[in-house]
């Protein structure tokens, strides 16, 4: 077990280089599509974000077929931060509705895993099998190499950095979606654009201004929250439809 702990963890830890970028989407997907490659039984991964706002599929959603957020083990797990597991969906009735959607899906079990992020921002890691009694404690040892709990110990220094490194990449990746999100909505409201035209403005300015996007946004945010926005769309040259709104 230990040494399948040590490979599982080499092989998630290179998803560290994914997140280089400001793709921060593909990135997310990248990483569902590998939990996947990487955990016996998993035939799919998805992963799960509960903002102030809203509850959201950021990864892995497209490849399952029906909707995770009808209420059942993903909504809980990420409402509560807790860890929920469905072992046979024939048997189990607690979520009848979300089993009826995972059985039309062609699943019959599944692992939600909360993710250690920061801020009020909660992240789920859900893991779906088209068999039964798939996901057993080496699940739980990825969800262990994920979130580092206290009291986890590894008896190889390279392991830790490498697991470590994971975490703040993924991390990196979820709070991005987030603030950049959160500068997508407010270019829309004050443009009276939709979500892709904001986007592909930001990207611009981002080139434009030799900025990354993940430092470009928040400086968008703040920009709002300090009473200094039209500034900043200025110096920025923010404007994805023309002039913005009287």
């Amino acid at each position: 077990m230990a040494e399948g702990i040590r490979t599982l963890a080499r092989e998630l830890a290179e998803v560290t280089r994914l997140v280089e970028a400001d793709d921060f989407g593909s990135t997310l997907d990248r990483f569902a599509a590998r939990i996947v490659r990487t955990i016996p039984g998993c035939d799919a991964a998805t992963i799960t974000v509960r903002s102030a706002t809203a509850v959201e599929t950021v990864a892995g959603g497209k490849d399952l077929g029906f909707d995770p957020l009808t209420p059942g083990p993903v909504v809980e797990a990420v409402t509560f931060a807790e860890p929920r597991r469905l072992e046979d969906v024939t048997t189990d009735q607690r979520w009848p509705a979300f089993g009826g959607h995972l059985i039309n899906g062609g699943f019959r079990g599944c692992l939600a895993l909360p993710l250690v992020t920061h801020g009020s921002d909660t992240a789920v890691l859900t893991l779906f099998s088209r068999e039964t009694g798939q996901f057993d404690e080496l699940a739980y040892d990825v969800v262990l190499l994920l979130t580092l709990n206290a009291g986890v110990a590894f008896d190889n220094a390279s392991l830790y950095h490498d697991s470590h490194e994971l975490v703040a990449q993924l991390r990196t990746a979820l709070q991005t979606r987030s603030v950049v999100g959160r500068a997508q909505g407010l270019l829309m409201r004050h443009f009276d654009c939709d979500s892709e035209q904001a986007f592909t403005a930001l990207k611009r300015a981002s080139q434009n201004s030799n900025t990354k996007l993940r430092d470009l946004a928040p400086l968008v945010v703040e920009a709002h929250e300090s009473g200094d926005f039209d500034a900043e769309l200025a110096k920025l040259a923010l404007n994805p439809v023309g002039e913005p709104r009287s």
